[in-house]
């Protein structure tokens, strides 16, 4: 039988802010003035993802700042 785990990890969203890169930060201030927020941050081969949500629309910005508003990002459970 295989379980399964989630991992949840709660943070203030002022903690996620702390491990982003000054690129993300800057692409991340100009989302927030469309009302995203910012809701975790993922591990990728490329470097660290932080993803932002407005309801249930996505944006995710790339180690180097690059914004995609249409990322393809599966959440979890």
């Amino acid at each position: 039988m295989t379980q399964k785990f989630e991992r949840k990890i709660n943070r203030d969203p002022n903690e996620w802010w702390d491990h982003l890169t000054m690129a993300q930060k800057f692409a991340a201030n100009s989302l927030f003035q469309y009302g995203y927020h910012l809701a975790f941050i993922r591990d990728t081969d490329e470097g660290k993802l932080a993803v932002l949500m407005r309801g249930e629309q996505l944006a995710a910005i790339s180690a180097d700042g690059e914004v995609d508003t249409n990322p393809n990002v599966v959440l979890r459970n």
